[in-house]
């Protein structure tokens, strides 16, 4: 069942929207504040967030860049009395996905959020298994090592640790796609991305000491606002 994030403080209209989200078939989780809703956005999985703007603590505004800026690609549904144009190309700027203006239908409420349902549930890459080998570099899950691969085909073990390699073997498979801090963080270390936890971070720049630095080619790149992609490209001259 697919799970909305209500962020909303006014509990008359926290409870008419679940009322109707739940009666068309979606899990609703409710939090109050902008601090809860933005926790609840760290370290729960959910499908949709609808925020309202005005929010005590952090407002609505500041939940969606924050929640942007870490990484978290939950798709936003904003609802707010604010109308205006600017609001609502502001927000799509800071990283909301939908905008929608009080007072609204409950209909209407229902298919935007089963639109950004809909957006959000393509189906992923398949994941590649086995050792992956793009130049110069090839990655082996049985052994759990990574070799630089030279012209004469002599391969030179780039001595991982663990962690490290479970790092690049995942961003290998997904090959092309950017993945966020996030991601990464459940994937690799299984709990949940802290934004003041530099662990991605400092094990991405190890493995460009390691592997980037010594090959043809670098491999991990950077993906301004969202996290880092593997995606192999010769050094600049």
């Amino acid at each position: 069942m697919p799970s909305v994030l209500l962020i909303e403080d006014d509990g008359v209209i926290a409870r008419s929207i679940g009322a109707h989200l739940r009666h068309g078939g979606l899990d609703v989780e409710w939090a109050e504040d902008g601090d809860k809703g933005l926790r609840k956005l760290r370290y729960e999985n959910h499908d949709v967030a609808v925020i309202d703007l005005m929010l005590p603590g952090v407002d609505g505004w500041a939940l969606t860049q924050a929640a942007r800026r870490e990484g978290i690609a939950t798709p936003i549904l904003i609802v707010s009395a604010r109308s205006s144009e600017h609001d609502k190309v502001h927000a799509l700027e800071i990283g909301a996905d939908d905008y929608l203006a009080k007072p609204f239908g409950m209909r209407e409420l229902m298919a935007r959020v089963h639109a950004a349902l809909r957006r959000s549930q393509i189906a992923p890459v398949p994941l590649r298994t086995g050792p992956i080998t793009v130049h110069g570099l090839e990655v082996d899950p049985d052994q759990q090592r990574a070799f630089l691969v030279s012209d004469d085909g002599t391969r030179r073990d780039a001595r991982l640790t663990p962690t490290e390699f479970r790092l690049l073997y995942v961003l290998a498979q997904n090959s092309g796609r950017a993945m966020s801090r996030d991601e990464l963080q459940q994937r690799v270390w299984n709990v949940p991305y802290r934004p003041r936890d530099r662990s991605v971070d400092v094990c991405v720049r190890k493995l460009r000491e390691k592997i980037d630095r010594k090959a043809s080619h670098t491999y991990l790149q950077t993906h301004y606002g969202i996290g880092y992609r593997f995606d192999p490209a010769p050094h600049s001259l």
